[in-house]
């Protein structure tokens, strides 16, 4: 007999769960778009999306999800026949890949598997092979929502500057941004993508992307930007239309407005903080069970290249699909499949799975999920190991 009714916990790696105050903020008749409150809200959005990102530099917007997001940033960042190199740790950078070689970037790929972080000294090496800098920007992702491989971005940074290669830093924060810490400025980032089903916890259909000015000095005559993409215009409009090339998502907005109070309130070394810790929880909790069952573990092996707001984990096919549907039909908590790690035709994709921990999420909310995962292990006689709640516990505990 199911126990599911009640309210649900989508704890999936986006969309997030949406705070009251979001939906509240978002439940409003249309406003006026040519004059008075909206517009004055508007303009308080960009100080605090540049807060978030840790930036003094430009911001767009667009109507759009993530995908949205890469080809705004492609169409600005390249001329057609340009090249990219883009660094793939997961399923979301190839997929980066293959959305700029649609558009007519030459792309070169460095994959470094599933499972596996960037090697910083492979990066070096293709930039400096890279003789006459034909590569004009470094395309990765900081965290792989597929994966939750966490790429080390100073670090990458420091590679591109040791290789003495002029190429622009472009990084894919869309699971990363408002859970993970991240610092454009401080870490040498040109262009950044993300949106703003995640961690910024409004619906989906809001994209950003933030830019240096070097990146707009560089990047101001690309024959891919048309006059919808082109990032110049919102990011610095002559009038309020031209910040969406049209009329504005207004009650998206309101939304938006309520998130940032939300992380402005809690301040956003805070917010990391309670990530880093949720997602500690999660991986206390993974250990336990797999001691002495190497069919179930986390896939990032060490901890230091695991993303704060996602974690991808294997159980052994076909037990993640079951222990997911048992989850979510029998308790009321629905978790992320497995992505890009098997085909869906295949037997091994109901090997794993993907348990998100972002945005309006708590300890009793994180505890929870994880009390009704070892329930479904239990009734669906799973092996696993045993103290998976109480060391689960013990992070809390020691961290709140």
């Amino acid at each position: 007999m199911s126990l599911a009714s009640g309210r649900p916990y989508l704890a999936i790696p986006g969309p997030s769960v949406i705070p009251d105050r979001v939906l509240r903020a978002m439940h409003r008749g249309s406003p006026n778009i040519y004059e008075g409150p909206l517009i004055e809200m508007v303009a308080s959005l960009w100080p605090d999306l540049r807060m978030v990102a840790g930036t003094t530099g430009h911001v767009a917007m667009y109507i759009g999800n993530g995908h949205g997001g890469w080809e705004a940033a492609n169409a600005n960042l390249f001329s057609r026949g340009e090249k990219a190199l883009v660094l793939a740790t997961g399923r979301f950078g190839l997929s980066w890949a293959e959305s700029a070689r649609a558009m007519g970037i030459e792309v070169e790929v460095l994959d470094f598997g599933r499972s596996s972080p960037v090697d910083f000294d492979r990066v070096e090496a293709a930039l400096r092979d890279d003789a006459g800098h034909r590569i004009k920007a470094v395309l990765t992702t900081h965290v792989d929502t597929a994966s939750s491989i966490k790429t080390d971005i100073p670090a990458l940074r420091a590679a591109m500057d040791a290789a003495g290669h002029p190429a622009l830093l472009a990084v894919d924060c869309i699971a990363s941004l408002g859970c993970d810490e991240f610092r454009m400025d401080d870490w040498g980032v040109d262009v950044m993508v993300a949106a703003c089903q995640k961690g910024l916890m409004t619906p989906p259909g809001l994209a950003f992307v933030w830019f240096s000015e070097t990146a707009r000095l560089r990047c101001g005559h690309s024959d891919l930007a048309t006059p919808y993409w082109a990032w110049g215009p919102r990011a610095q409009p002559e009038d309020f239309w031209q910040h969406w090339d049209g009329t504005a998502p207004t009650n998206h907005l309101y939304g938006l407005r309520e998130a940032l109070d939300m992380l402005r309130e809690e301040g956003m070394p805070q917010v990391w903080h309670r990530h880093h810790t949720l997602a500690r929880t999660v991986w206390a909790a993974f250990d336990a069970w797999g001691a002495g069952n190497p069919q179930i573990g986390l896939n990032v092996a060490d901890p230091v290249h695991r993303g704060w707001s996602v974690t991808a984990a294997r159980f052994g096919a076909p037990h993640a699909t079951r222990l997911r549907e048992w989850c979510e039909t029998r308790a009321g908590v629905t978790l992320g499949i497995g992505l890009g790690m098997a085909a869906s035709t295949e037997p091994a994709y109901h090997g794993f799975l993907r348990v998100g921990h972002m945005g309006h999420v708590n300890a009793h909310m994180t505890l929870g999920a994880l009390a009704v995962m070892e329930a479904g292990l239990v009734a669906l006689d799973i092996p696993h190991g045993v103290g998976a709640l109480a060391a689960a516990a013990g992070v809390i505990a020691r961290n709140a």
